[in-house]
């Protein structure tokens, strides 16, 4: 019983961690003035791999706290911080 446990607290955390990077992510496309589901809807069927790439990116990042005073601080930014993971995605536009 208790592996099972262990297993849940660890499939919720990694989903947590998913989440999380989903709306960080989504948030600095935000920020950056890049509409994610224009993007989407005009290459759909490779799309998703890109969107989840760019969540995994994010969740492998080192500095998510500090992504999310940024983004907390600031509805609009230049350019994406030199420490993400996903600059060149969004610092290209459109």
């Amino acid at each position: 019983m208790l592996c099972q446990q262990q297993n849940k607290d660890t499939n919720m955390g990694f989903l947590k961690k998913m989440a999380r990077s989903a709306d960080l992510a989504n948030g600095m496309a935000d920020r950056r003035d890049l509409d994610l589901a224009e993007r989407i809807l005009r290459n759909p069927d490779t799309a998703g791999v890109e969107l989840s790439r760019m969540i995994m990116r994010c969740a492998g990042c080192s500095d998510q706290d500090g992504c999310e005073k940024l983004q907390a601080c600031s509805s609009h930014l230049d350019a994406a911080p030199d420490y993400c993971r996903n600059k060149t995605l969004f610092d290209v536009p459109g």
